[in-house]
């Protein structure tokens, strides 16, 4: 079933495929964020459209109290089943609109990969609502490199021929005066390279993970698959092809 541009549904269909394939975050995220004064000692963290927790795990393993805000059931379980039994982890049924989370509760909002499906201005009025007050927000992306190398172009070229709406929901619609404009300032900015390395099994799973591309039984899904397992033969090394990332950080408080 196809769910339009509905956020909290759009993904359903795909958290298995988002647990296999979908890269994770640089650990300089965190460093970066550290140097910026924005993680203090002990800080809870608000995960905004958590997923299935790959944003959640990079702040957990660095020894942080995670409040994981996900409105997508199958996307919340899947993140409640890879952290089960973690004391510092807190699965939310929310949204980065109605987070359902108390006033000044947290130390920091972090929203990673998820900002571009939001309401910037109901999202800014809640997001006020439960920083502490002079804490700040971050806003992060895995910003995939497109023509660095041949494997690349082509997967470009795969998403251009495939893709419903590719364009539509494309993160890079979001550029730096929006993200000022929601945060009310000029943010601090950074990027970080990130490499992911995928096998074939996991780069099924990475393409089947976006919510712009045909499922099993669609029309023109053989034939992206086809199109797929050819790329891979083409450029893989050793079993696997690598996706360059820039792992973008825009971070900064949400002035009144």
């Amino acid at each position: 079933m196809r769910h339009g541009n509905d956020p909290t549904k759009r993904f359903s269909d795909h958290a298995d495929a988002y647990v296999r394939g979908r890269p994770g975050y640089p650990t300089a995220v965190i460093d970066q964020l550290r140097d910026w004064g924005a993680l203090p000692d002990g800080a809870v963290v608000a995960d905004i459209g958590a997923g299935t927790g790959i944003s959640s795990a990079l702040f957990l393993q660095a020894g942080y109290t995670v409040c994981g805000v996900e409105p997508n059931k199958a996307m919340r379980e899947a993140a409640e089943l890879r952290f089960a039994g973690t004391p510092l982890f807190a699965s939310i049924n929310g949204s980065a609109e109605a987070t359902t989370l108390a006033d000044a509760s947290v130390d920091l909002i972090a929203a990673s990969q998820a900002f571009h499906w939001f309401d910037p201005q109901a999202t800014r009025a809640e997001w006020r609502r439960i920083l502490k007050p002079g804490r700040q927000a971050a806003l992060i992306w895995n910003d995939r490199e497109l023509d660095a190398t041949p494997f690349l172009v082509g997967y470009e070229a795969l998403l251009q021929r495939f893709g419903t709406d590719y364009h539509q929901v494309n993160h890079k619609r979001i550029d730096v005066p929006i993200i000022s404009t929601f945060f009310g300032t000029s943010p601090r900015i950074a990027a970080v390279p990130y490499v992911h390395r995928c096998d074939r099994a996991m780069l099924h799973s990475r393409l089947l993970s976006v919510s712009y591309v045909a499922k099993a039984g669609e029309a023109g899904f053989d034939a992206m698959m086809a199109a797929l397992d050819a790329l891979f033969d083409a450029h893989q090394q050793d079993g696997a092809i690598e996706f360059l990332y820039q792992t973008r950080i825009y971070c900064a408080p949400l002035a009144p």
